[in-house]
């Protein structure tokens, strides 16, 4: 994923844009402030799929049970590994192996293996300030590379063993059980007792090269395990994420953030009408301190731009509250993962609706959070 260095082009744009404090001409209202953990940093890694679930499913604990609970992304990221391995060596090499993954990924993992507390397990290596995967990912892609080239004519029994191995070297061992607030847990034990059921979450989507209303595999390459969406209308997926976020529900957002009008440091996300190429400096200097006019954005341009590749799966985030301008314009506050230094809004950042509606791949929310009638069009219990 090139979330890794989005950073690097944020500052870039920045400086381009005379460095610009945090919108200060902006007048923002607050519509919904949903309760959200710490903002934190993924590090030089492609793991914002698992910040971004984690930090969903920590909101999730506070609304369900009032705890605040911090939880370990590199667990997450230490159960699947194994499972992408396994997919890749059995599509003979010919299928995703990255760091990359998606919501319904830790979803898997919380299912099939449970939770744990950051505490229990850091997934760092000894005496390591940041996390930091470039030498991790480019050992296990090697790994499985050669592995899926299979030159001994048959694979080894040990294999996977020793891909495992590897991960422990890196990640350190999974515990089998831990101590959290004073009593012993399994990863499993942990999920229960915080009431937490994966199959309660669902994801949505808005293409119309797929057909409405019913469940769809996005062709993206981090969906490597073949996750299935319901394929929404473009106004009815925006408004499904409004009124979810109106009734108390965060949600778990993946978009394209390498767009010059996507900017960390300033906090800001739009889609101008004028193509920033065409803009003169003065207007370039403005776009992150005022309202500007955005792009109508339909469903045909969305599709075009996602079929031409200007939309991308780059990077997952968490959409924690609403806020509009003092032109009306409406904003989704996104909780992001590069932590809070040198970040606008703390670490946030404010979606316009034109820059959602045109660069938000999917989302996931709780099926509380769906309105029956949609529910009952979609056939979702």
């Amino acid at each position: 994923m090139k979330n890794i260095f989005i950073t690097l082009l944020s500052v870039a744009f920045a400086v381009t844009t005379n460095a610009q404090e945090n919108s200060s001409e902006f007048k923002f209202e607050t519509i919904a402030d949903l309760e959200a953990t710490s903002v934190k940093s993924q590090g030089i890694t492609g793991t914002c799929w698992s910040f971004s679930t984690s930090s969903f499913i920590e909101s999730e604990i506070l609304r369900l049970s009032g705890k605040t609970v911090d939880l370990s992304e590199m667990y997450n990221a230490r159960m699947v590994y194994p499972d992408k391995a396994l997919n890749y060596v059995g599509r003979h090499g010919k299928a995703q192996f990255s760091e990359g993954s998606l919501n319904h990924d830790v979803m898997k993992v919380i299912k099939l293996y449970g939770m744990m507390p950051e505490d229990a397990y850091q997934g760092k290596i000894v005496n390591e300030k940041r996390y930091d995967h470039a030498e991790l990912a480019s050992v296990l892609g090697a790994y499985v590379t050669a592995i899926s080239k299979n030159k001994g004519g048959s694979l080894s029994n040990v294999w996977l063993e020793g891909f495992e191995a590897v991960l422990d070297t890196y990640l350190g061992e999974v515990p089998t059980e831990f101590t959290y607030e004073g009593k012993k847990h399994t990863a499993e034990s942990f999920r229960d007792a915080l009431k937490i059921n994966a199959d309660d979450y669902i994801e949505f989507t808005s293409f119309d090269s797929y057909p409405y209303d019913t469940q769809v595999v996005l062709n993206i390459p981090d969906n490597w395990a073949n996750g299935a969406y319901y394929n929404l209308e473009l106004n009815e997926y925006q408004n499904l994420v409004v009124h979810a976020l109106r009734n108390g529900y965060s949600v778990a957002i993946d978009a394209d953030v390498s767009e010059k009008t996507f900017s960390g440091r300033n906090g800001m996300a739009i889609i101008p009408a004028m193509n920033i190429n065409e803009m003169s400096d003065e207007e370039k200097a403005k776009l992150f301190k005022e309202p500007v006019t955005e792009k109508i954005i339909t469903p045909e341009f969305r599709q075009q731009e996602f079929n031409n590749l200007n939309t991308t799966d780059d990077h997952l985030m968490h959409i924690t509250g609403l806020l509009k301008d003092q032109n009306g314009t409406m904003y989704f506050r996104v909780k992001n993962s590069w932590g809070t230094k040198g970040q606008g809004h703390e670490g946030n950042v404010y979606f316009s609706e034109a820059f959602f509606k045109l660069k938000s791949i999917s989302v996931m929310m709780h099926k509380d959070a769906v309105p029956d009638k949609l529910k009952k069009k979609l056939g979702i219990k």
